[in-house]
């Protein structure tokens, strides 16, 4: 069966409609996830929406428990999520209001946990292709609906923050990097839910030209704040559309998203950590045992 996770970034900190919604507080090995999370149903697609930065803003981009947001809805039961989030344009094409479906990552984030792998049980995952193409197509889709301008792939440069980029860095990931939007959430949020086989979509809202472009200056919080609430509704529409976009029975992800570890894990049995393999219980115990 179909499970919808969101994660809510900056703008986004509910879904309207639910049907026998509540907030449901969850205990992961990783520690607390970032807020409760809301679960319910909505055209017969169980969904589950966990706020990433927590309700009222409360965690930094460094600071979200990534961890354990990921394996907080994996315990639930959740089998594809969708990240929306702000982020910052390197392309004039993408312009403040629009969506981006990001189909890939440069990850320049230093100081959080990437991996629920480690001595004891070592795990190695492929994200060549970060993002779930089946999950992105129904974000396209539904976006395009909500009449909002949306732009069918793009890569995504997660850097560490809090501070916005330097003219120099910004210039550099947009000139020399290929990168087309920048920001803080979405590493190593996709590497998690890939190790703990989970459908990944990425949908980037553009607030701003972050601080490469000559006519709009450097970017501040009032700028993206005016731009998240104009775009808030349309953002909570996409989403509400995603249920009739996807099939209540779920069908094995064409990509493999949902065995990303049939060949991940390279421990012997008889020499991984059994506190650590405990631990991996709801994101690896398909071939943990």
């Amino acid at each position: 069966m179909t499970y919808l996770g969101i994660i809510g970034g900056s703008g986004l900190y509910e879904i309207d409609g639910l049907q026998d919604a509540a907030w449901q507080s969850v205990e992961t090995p990783w520690g607390a996830p970032s807020d409760q999370i809301l679960t319910g149903r909505l055209d017969g697609v169980a969904m589950a929406f966990l706020p990433r930065h927590g309700r009222g803003h409360v965690h930094s981009p460094t600071d979200v428990p990534y961890r354990a947001n990921i394996d907080a809805l994996k315990r639930l039961g959740v089998t594809d999520v969708i990240s929306v989030s702000a982020c910052g344009s390197f392309r004039e094409a993408m312009a403040p209001g629009d969506f981006v479906i990001v189909d890939q990552f440069i990850d320049r984030t230093v100081n959080r946990e990437k991996s629920f792998f480690s001595s004891g049980c070592v795990g190695h995952v492929s994200i060549a292709h970060p993002t779930c193409p089946r999950l992105g197509a129904a974000c396209l889709q539904a976006a395009r609906a909500t009449g909002v301008t949306v732009h069918d792939g793009g890569t995504y440069l997660a850097m560490e923050g809090p501070q916005f980029s330097t003219l120099a860095e910004s210039r550099m990931y947009r000139e020399h990097w290929g990168a087309d939007v920048i920001g803080m959430t979405n590493m190593p949020e996709a590497k998690l839910a890939r190790e703990a086989e989970l459908c990944y979509a990425s949908v980037a809202m553009v607030t701003d030209y972050d601080s490469w472009h000559p006519d709009h200056g450097e970017v501040d919080v009032a700028q993206v704040i005016a731009t998240l609430m104009g775009n808030a509704s349309k953002a909570r529409d996409m989403v509400a559309r995603l249920p009739a976009l996807l099939s209540p029975d779920r069908a094995p992800c064409p990509q493999g998203c949902d065995r990303a570890l049939d060949t991940a894990i390279m421990t012997a049995p008889e020499m991984r950590d059994p506190a650590l393999v405990a631990k991996l219980s709801a994101i690896a115990g398909r071939v943990l045992g």
